[in-house]
């Protein structure tokens, strides 16, 4: 280890990360000084260090996404990042704050990271996700008068629950109920258990006995696999299931003061001697032991190794590797070997063998060996596919970079296969690895928006973060480096660069920035309001403008305001016909500050007729039901559209046909439709907002099934949608046209069907856009199908 301490991990408080990855982080208590914070990589390298100054720290622990959880004696938890740096905070209660933490569990479950407390008056609190707190007091475990001997948490049917051992009692506590249970076959002589772990997959458990024995069994208590008697009854410091997956043999490995013990299925067990204080960390194929002095990995050996290097194994890889050892030393015996394994039919499984061993083996030389042989072994393969041994290569590569004490992440092949590049990609960015990270992507030729052009985003908004540096300096940076990377937003940089409190560095930094929709809301944000109107009137974008100029309207005074809009004359010609349908007054105001008096009369004019037209439409209104009332509205309206404004009059007839459909009329303002050859398209768009604002939704569906609509079906997914109401938008989506579908399936939240319609249509655009909406981690099949299709689509 890279670390100096100089009384190893005594006195401190440590907490190891899972996969390798993540590294400890320890609180050095002392009676004289303040306690330090540090946090080192696998190999001991410091990463962070800095004195802790809030209260007493009960537990530390890491989540899913490398961030440090600090759980205090009031039950307050904060949350560092990687790096020493502070986010946020949260409490577990004020019944945890008033009673104090006894015990603390941080543990990972399917929805993320959780914590688990025992309070002072004996009660759980649980928080099954960080990142979405939803505290739940668990059940009052019956009997328990003091802290119980041990507990631990368990996931089961989605559901997060604890195991309690209380003298020879357990209790499985649930969100209704404290259920008592009893572990099938457990030893007789046992009269309370002392200790207990859970396998990482919360699928094995394992329990310790005052008695000295060791059960081992499913997490639901309805099978035992084992039992074994350790002969050592002393309390254990810690205790961890240790097992390969889809390994047949259970085992533990259980840790006193410098002795290891592993315990397996049968009744010998294995032991080790410690020199040095030790933590034992679960893995996912075995235990890492982490001391004052070493770092290592315990493990059961794999099955294809235990074949290849056993004593006097005639396996077919063993025969491989002796094979090919005898070739480099041009011997004659390389052809016998081949011929045995030839004879038997086993060369592809010897092939096979070869390459699984590699990726188990941690030493470079070992895996050049066996890749050699494998490789050798190859030549003498007509139709053997070569994805397996091309892929292990690839992935050895990468692993051994990422192994180097350097980097510290000492993983293995089965934990890298489990946890998947993008997260391998993530750590490498969140330690600052940013070189390595692109290499890495590069290397394995991952998409550019979830590989190189990534971790450039991210270097790019950690580098507008440095203060030593001139916003000249990093702008030229930036753009250099982004130059070629594409779908990178600048606009996000920017952002970062605005909240670390360098204005003047995100303006330079959305110049870069080619599209005006982002560059607008952030100059906006900046308090930029006349550089953000210019780069919204030079994007050619009228609802890009509106949007400026509302926001303008609402943010300034009104003679502020209006002086603006005159220095920007395409800005006030759009402000006017807005005030033209909305804002009468204000037009009015306009034209009288600009001294245009022929506007001003032409407003008169306009404003008297409008009058005439809205009491006749009243008119109208009231007396609906007579005919000759309704046709002399429509004679006068006639003759207003021949004799004056003709867009003045239909500017009224919209209002007069909103009204009639909101008020549920539907025959009069059709026949209103019909008798002024209204556009079908106009009045379908009326019709559906008035049907939509009334939530009249089976009037919409009869009015969707009457005849083909002219504007689509995609506007009834969106307005349903609008006002919240998903069912009624899944109606129509079957009914989009092709090339709509993907934007209607994803307006109802249908992730799969878009996936569907862009994969079918063989859109490159479609398949990105839906691509941006999936998640990594739970999508990860959706999303390797679609870059599959995207790889197929020609390109234009």
């Amino acid at each position: 280890m890279g670390w100096n301490l100089k009384d190893g991990l005594r006195d401190c408080l440590v907490a190891a990360a899972p996969y390798g990855a993540l590294l400890k982080a320890h609180n050095r208590r002392s009676p004289s000084a303040r306690p330090q914070l540090e946090i080192f990589s696998s190999s001991g390298l410091p990463l962070a260090s800095f004195p802790w100054k809030s209260g007493m720290v009960k537990q530390l622990g890491w989540t899913v996404s490398d961030d440090l959880l600090c759980v205090q004696e009031d039950g307050t938890v904060l949350v560092y990042d990687l790096l020493g740096g502070f986010k946020r905070h949260f409490s577990m209660g004020n019944e945890v704050s008033q009673s104090q933490v006894l015990e603390t569990k941080i543990f990972h479950s399917p929805y993320g990271t959780g914590v688990a407390i025992l309070t002072g008056a004996l009660r759980f609190t649980l928080a099954t996700n960080i990142d979405d707190i939803k505290l739940r007091r668990l059940p009052e475990v019956p009997g328990l008068q003091g802290a119980p001997s041990c507990w631990a948490v368990l996931t089961q049917d989605r559901q997060s629950k604890v195991l309690v051992a209380s003298g020879p009692h357990l209790f499985i506590l649930d969100n209704t109920a404290c259920t008592p249970v009893t572990p099938p076959g457990l030893s007789p002589q046992a009269s309370s258990i002392v200790h207990m772990c859970v396998s990482f997959s919360y699928k094995y458990l394992a329990l310790l006995t005052d008695s000295g024995h060791v059960w081992m069994g499913t997490s639901n208590l309805k099978e035992k696999l084992s039992e074994v008697d350790t002969k050592i009854k002393g309390s254990p410091k810690q205790m961890a299931w240790c097992r390969r997956p889809k390994s047949q043999q259970p085992s533990a490995v259980v840790m006193w003061d410098g002795l290891l013990l592993v315990v397996g299925e049968c009744k010998e067990t294995i032991q080790y001697h410690l020199e040095d204080d030790s933590i034992l960390v679960p893995e996912l194929d075995g235990v890492r032991i982490i001391s004052g002095t070493h770092h290592e990995l315990l493990q059961e050996v794999p099955g294809a190794c235990e074949e290849i290097f056993k004593i006097a194994s005639m396996a077919p890889g063993a025969l491989l590797l002796e094979a090919h050892k005898e070739y480099e030393k041009e011997s004659q015996k390389a052809d016998e070997y081949l011929r045995e394994i030839k004879e038997q039919s086993l060369l592809s499984e010897a092939v096979r063998q070869c390459v699984e061993a590699a990726g188990h083996e941690h030493e470079p030389e070992t895996q050049k060996t066996l890749l050699r042989a494998a490789s050798f072994g190859k030549c003498f393969l007509s139709n053997f596919p070569p994805e397996q041994f091309v892929s292990m290569c690839k992935d050895l590569r990468v692993l051994n970079a990422v192994r180097d004490y350097t980097v510290g992440i000492p993983l293995s092949h089965t934990q890298f296969k489990q946890m998947t590049l993008q997260v391998l990609i993530d750590r490498l960015v969140y330690r600052k690895l940013y070189l390595l990270a692109i290499e890495v992507c590069r290397y394995l030729k991952t998409p550019e928006y979830q590989g190189v052009s990534r971790v450039l985003k991210h270097w790019a908004c950690y580098k507008v973060q440095q203060k030593e540096e001139s916003d000249e300096v990093i702008a030229k940076a930036v753009s250099v480096k982004l130059a070629d990377a594409a779908g990178i937003s600048y606009s996000e940089i920017a952002t970062k660069a605005y909240e670390s409190g360098r204005t003047e560095l995100a303006i330079k930094l959305l110049e870069f920035e080619p599209r005006s929709g982002e560059q607008v809301p952030l100059l906006l944000k900046m308090k930029k309001s006349p550089l953000a109107l210019s780069k919204a009137i030079e994007s050619g974008d009228t609802d890009l403008v509106y949007t400026v100029v509302m926001y303008l309207k609402n943010e300034l005074n009104r003679g502020d305001f209006f002086m603006m809009l005159r220095n920007q004359p395409v800005a006030l010609s759009l402000y006017k016909q807005f005030c033209k349908h909305q804002e009468q007054e204000t037009l009015k105001d306009l034209f009288n500050q600009d001294d245009d008096h022929e506007e001003l009369g032409n407003f008169y004019v306009k404003a008297s007729y409008k009058e005439q037209v809205c009491v006749y439409s009243s008119f109208f209104l009231i007396f609906l039901p007579t005919t000759e009332d309704e046709m002399r509205l429509l004679r006068f309206q006639r003759k207003l559209e021949e004799e004056k404004d003709e867009q003045l009059v239909g500017f009224s007839l919209q209002d007069t046909m909103t009204t009639l459909l909101s008020v549920g009329l539907h025959k009069h303002a059709e026949q209103l439709y019909k008798d002024f050859r209204m556009p079908d398209k106009r009045f379908w768009w009326l019709k559906l907002k008035a049907l939509a604002e009334k939530e009249d939704w089976e009037e919409l569906e009869k009015f969707s099934k009457s005849k083909k609509s002219p504007i689509g079906y995609l506007p009834f997914v969106e307005v349903c949608i609008k006002h919240h109401n998903k069912c009624e938008a899944r109606k129509y989506v079957a009914k989009v046209s092709p090339e709509q579908k993907v934007k209607a399936h994803l307006a109802v939240g249908d992730v799969e069907g878009a996936a569907e319609a862009a994969i079918e249509r063989r859109n490159e655009s479609e398949i990105s856009t839906v691509l941006s909406r999936c998640s990594a981690t739970t999508d990860h099949l959706l999303v390797e199908r679609l870059n599959r299709a995207k790889a197929t689509v020609p390109k234009k």
